[in-house]
């Protein structure tokens, strides 16, 4: 199992930027994804980004494509999800994930077996 600790949520105007971290330990995770996800009120949860830690390589969805960036630090355990140009419609409760694989799904709840508790971030008009 994987303990995921997200930081680095609060309140910014829109316009602006927030970078949200997200520690890992436990078990080893070369082989994991890594993935964030955003829960705004009254909605269900949705993909935001995902990386391989092995590769790096990254997917995003298409509404923060441009905007958001997903990089991760192995010395550190520790994925980051850089925010730029916020909405107010970006305002939720953001999660990171640790999945076993970076696969065709890797958008999709299912993919992943490790949640952190979430942090709150809310963009103001």
């Amino acid at each position: 199992q994987v303990q995921l600790v997200e930081s680095g949520g609060g309140l910014v105007q829109a316009g602006g930027s927030l970078r949200l971290s997200c520690t890992a330990s436990g078990r080893t995770f070369s082989s994991y994804a890594m993935g964030w996800f955003r829960q705004a009120p009254g909605k269900e949860r949705e993909f935001v980004a995902a990386i391989s830690w092995s590769s790096g390589s990254t997917y995003g969805a298409d509404s923060v494509k441009g905007r958001f960036t997903i990089s991760r630090d192995s010395a550190k355990n520790t994925v980051y999800l850089q925010m730029n140009s916020l909405k107010p419609e970006d305002t939720a409760v953001y999660y990171c994930a640790a999945g076993s694989r970076f696969g065709p799904n890797i958008d999709r709840e299912y993919e992943y077996d490790d949640w952190g508790q979430g942090t709150q971030v809310t963009v103001s008009s």
